[in-house]
């Protein structure tokens, strides 16, 4: 795996836009919370979500004091690693990745509208029969925001 830091990635490169995304994943608006993918190998991948005072949950979590809500960071960290799941398929739009666990989860500080978040993660594990098990960590201008770990499965897509 590489030993990206958030010291070490370059943050303005994109390696996939949104459009790419797009294609990778089936998220819409407004529960698409990838902005760019700035570095991906094997097992490792990393991901920008451009946190704005435009975001839906805003209007409801607070009124007068936005915070990001954690639930929705957990599902931008696991977009981000569903990139790279996805990207190893030959036909991603048959499969759609299911949360199947999460763990080890910790917030260690607010994220507020104009915060870049930079989602760092890693396969814990190859692989298997369509199951994955990541670990990663978002920072917040260099510093850790949340970690934790996930674990999905991709399922085939019906009809």
């Amino acid at each position: 795996m590489s030993e990206w830091t958030p010291e070490t990635i370059d943050l303005s490169k994109t390696l996939y836009d949104i459009h790419k995304i797009m294609e990778l994943l089936p998220h819409r608006y407004p529960f698409l919370l990838v902005d760019r993918i700035v570095e991906m190998d094997g097992e490792s991948v990393v991901g920008i979500k451009n946190v704005s005072m435009n975001e839906p949950f805003f209007q409801g979590h607070f009124p007068g004091n936005p915070v990001m809500p954690g639930v929705m960071q957990i599902e931008a960290m696991a977009q981000v690693g569903g990139i790279l799941v996805m990207s190893t398929l030959e036909d991603p739009g048959a499969y759609t990745p299911y949360f199947i666990k999460i763990e080890k989860v910790k917030f260690k500080q607010k994220v507020l509208p104009g915060d870049q978040l930079v989602f760092m993660l890693r396969l814990k594990s190859p692989i298997r029969r369509g199951i994955c098990h990541m670990e990663g960590k978002a920072y917040v201008q260099g510093k850790v925001a949340m970690e934790g770990e996930m674990m999905a499965q991709l399922v085939k897509n019906e009809g």
